[in-house]
């Protein structure tokens, strides 16, 4: 995995579709500037949640974008996507690799120093920090602060992206931390012009990595 690719780390939500299809709607998504993307259906069953899969994969692949799915390691063994992410409460990174392969890119997400280093020991690709901000996708008991998103970017050597609440007004607040990119769901799915939103987005992007 090339880390260049999680510049712009956008992750799916259908709830604030309207007239488009998911598919439809991240195709916009990838032409407007994401580099990487995330399949996060929380509510689907296996059977929609690989028919949405198949179709974003092939748009993911038209783009040159990594694709992978959230928790679900099985459906992306079986669409054949890139790799999956996985939470602190699912699925050990250990069996996640042991189903997909060596191959595959698997991401874990932290909320501590001690998580993330947990997680490049066990083999991850790249870790997702947050929340860094107060976020409607996910409860959360509390944000993450800048100082210890700082802690974990200094002491582990893998990619790290941060993720949550992340808008185009806050995003710059992350540059200096020496991220390798920013993860994004609302402010894309959730705007009124996700195509706007993610050129705003990879111009913040873009200034956070530098």
């Amino acid at each position: 995995m090339d880390k260049k690719s999680l510049l712009l780390y956008a992750i799916t939500d259908s709830r604030w579709l309207k007239e488009k299809t998911l598919a439809e709607q991240t195709e916009e998504v990838l032409r407007s500037g994401a580099t990487f993307l995330q399949l996060r259906e929380k509510d689907a069953d296996d059977e929609t949640l690989k028919e949405e899969a198949l179709a974003l994969k092939a748009v993911a692949a038209k783009y040159h974008v990594p694709f992978v799915l959230d928790d679900n390691v099985r459906v992306a063994k079986a669409v054949d996507a890139d790799g999956v992410h996985v939470g602190q409460s699912d699925m050990a990174y250990e069996e996640a690799r042991e189903i997909l392969g060596p191959d595959k890119i698997i991401g874990i997400s932290a909320g501590n120093l001690e998580e993330a280093v947990a997680a490049e020991k066990a083999g991850a690709d790249y870790i997702g920090v947050g929340a860094m901000f107060n976020t409607d996708t996910k409860a959360v008991d509390g944000t993450v602060p800048f100082e210890v998103l700082k802690e974990i970017v200094d002491t582990v050597s893998i990619p790290v992206v941060a993720i949550g609440g992340i808008n185009p007004e806050n995003a710059r607040e992350l540059a200096g931390m020496g991220l390798d990119g920013i993860c994004v769901i609302s402010a894309i799915y959730g705007s009124e012009d996700p195509a706007a939103a993610t050129r705003a987005l990879r111009a913040a992007a873009e200034d956070v990595v530098k």
